[in-house]
């Protein structure tokens, strides 16, 4: 009686962000032997892949000799868009092709800029947990308010990246009543230079991707190009801005507030100069994570698995 061939290896290194309980598993366990690490520290990653044929991960780094030490390893899936996780050019010459999942919470991410931008206009937070301490039950007055409620009708909304949040960040703003300003990078007419946009916006809002072109994108001198009390919204890389030119910027009052969803270290050390800056709204790179957003992660990066296994990986991002 012939044996049967073992099920392929599939390894998640970081699963509890993607899926802390509340979703399933089973695109993936149909597909093989599925083992899921909530977390996997760095000194860790090597032995947890060593047996992998497809190793998953979402901010876990895989460097070179990480994959190395995974002789039997067919393919990484990442669970996020962005790849700059894996070391790609060390994958491609193992002959390991990297997949990413490029859609699955735009509207998500779009509706978490909408959240800190209405946040930072409107004070809905803070004005609601006043209330629950009793301010209003002893005030003399039937409203109040401590900080300029602003609407967004008439406002201009700068977008820098016009992918696919960029672009559904847009087309919110539209439906605001919001003037649209846009830049990007490849040639568009509808783009304006980045000076120009800074310029002219009440709202900047960062989506372009971070590449060695757009880390620290937005430093001290694009600040200054930045109307007085203008605010920034970043869902993007943590990395697109200058962190403590950002806090200057804020502490100095040339900007009326940011609202953040994302830091160039995740999580920030207790004594990050943003923690603690004037009217800097942080979360904690959540805008992604509706559950709506992470069944599709799932289910997309099962599909990702069952290419790679087939030899036909798609969504690669790292081609020969």
């Amino acid at each position: 009686m012939a044996s049967l061939s073992p099920r392929p290896q599939l390894v998640v290194l970081d699963g509890y962000t993607s899926n802390p309980g509340d979703l399933d598993w089973e695109p993936l366990e149909r597909l093989g032997e599925l083992t899921i690490h909530p977390r996997t520290a760095p000194e860790q990653v090597a032995a947890c892949i060593a047996k992998a044929d497809v190793v998953l991960t979402n901010k876990t780094q895989l460097d070179a000799a990480s994959l190395a030490a995974a002789p039997g390893l067919r393919g990484v899936a990442v669970l996020a868009t962005g790849f700059d996780v894996v070391d790609g050019l060390a994958a491609r010459r193992l002959g390991l092709p990297v997949c990413n999942v490029p859609e699955y919470g735009t509207m998500s991410v779009a509706q978490a800029v909408f959240a800190l931008l209405l946040e930072l206009t409107n004070h809905t937070g803070a004005l609601a947990a006043s209330v629950r301490q009793g301010r209003w039950s002893a005030g003399p007055d039937f409203c109040y308010w401590d900080q300029p409620l602003v609407e967004l009708a008439g406002q201009t909304l700068g977008v820098v990246g016009m992918g696919r949040i960029g672009t559904a960040v847009a087309r919110i703003g539209e439906a605001f009543g919001m003037r649209v300003l846009s830049h990007r990078r490849r040639p568009d007419p509808a783009s304006v230079p980045l000076e120009q946009l800074l310029q002219e916006s009440d709202v900047v809002s960062l989506h372009c991707p971070l590449t060695p072109a757009t880390r620290g994108l937005i430093d001290t001198a694009h600040l200054r190009c930045m109307k007085p009390g203008a605010l920034l919204i970043n869902t993007g890389r943590g990395a697109l801005i200058n962190e403590v030119d950002l806090a200057a910027a804020l502490a100095s009052g040339q900007l009326g507030g940011a609202g953040l969803d994302v830091l160039s270290l995740e999580p920030p050390r207790a004594d990050h100069p943003l923690l603690t800056a004037p009217n800097c709204l942080i979360t904690p790179h959540v805008a992604w994570a509706t559950r709506q957003a992470r069944q599709r992660l799932i289910a997309v990066s099962a599909r990702n698995v069952a290419a790679i296994l087939a030899g036909r990986p798609i969504h690669v991002v790292n081609p020969a």
